[in-house]
């Protein structure tokens, strides 16, 4: 998250504050599902195995997923405040739905950059239905603690992990999409940038609005 060496020293605090909370576990990768063995194309670049698996080949569509598999878990299960199971079942909507609109992708950006946002789309379609949204908001993100901390510090960093997930989700468009693209999806900020048609100058304008709005949630909410 280089970029915060970019803003003011009024940020620096901040963004390592969000960095160390988004950042993602180890907890994560031990639970991630494992992804399907990458096919006998794994050596071919990115281009060639999108140009391959619009022909038909399905073992390039193994070998993208194999790629990319991790990563978009890891976001989907930040995002899900930490339900390895959900995170699993978006996913495979996220795979889904991006082979039923490969025709879309322009190739502006990386794979892995227009896959988030499939995927941060499909969480959002997933909590406006009704049924599930009080479940997700009350859900709290487990974490492997620090060597033996007592248990009040523990439901503490729980807490504040939570409420900044429910800020960050708060957030107005498109600030929200871009911190959390850039945090919980590690998208580059020359990747948002050429994702939304924008310049690198926008995106960090945009993520420091949106960490002011981000720190002053968290200093009430403290």
């Amino acid at each position: 998250m280089r970029f915060c060496l970019l803003f003011s020293s009024g940020f620096v605090l901040v963004c390592s504050r969000v960095q160390r909370t988004m950042r993602i576990t180890a907890v994560m990768t031990d639970t991630a599902p494992p992804p399907p063995a990458a096919g006998p194309g794994r050596q071919r670049s990115e281009r060639d195995l999108l140009r391959a698996f619009a022909s038909g080949d399905r073992s390039a569509a193994d070998d993208l997923v194999h790629r990319t598999y991790k990563k978009t878990w890891a976001s989907l299960y930040r995002l899900t405040g930490g339900d390895a199971d959900l995170a699993a079942d978006l996913c495979q909507d996220t795979y889904r739905k991006a082979w039923a609109s490969l025709a879309s992708f322009d190739g502006r950006a990386q794979f892995s950059t227009w896959l988030y946002r499939i995927a941060y789309t499909t969480f959002l379609n997933h909590i406006r239905r009704p049924r599930r949204l009080v479940a997700l908001e009350e859900g709290v993100v487990e974490r492997t603690p620090a060597p033996n901390p007592g248990p009040e510090m523990v439901a503490q960093k729980a807490q504040q992990d939570e409420g900044l997930r429910r800020a960050v989700l708060d957030l107005p468009d498109p600030l929200r999409e871009t911190v959390s693209a850039r945090f919980w999806g590690e998208v580059s900020v020359k990747e948002l940038a050429a994702a939304d048609g924008i310049s690198e100058v926008a995106v960090r304008k945009r993520l420091r609005k949106a960490l002011s709005i981000l720190r002053t949630e968290m200093e009430v909410a403290s």
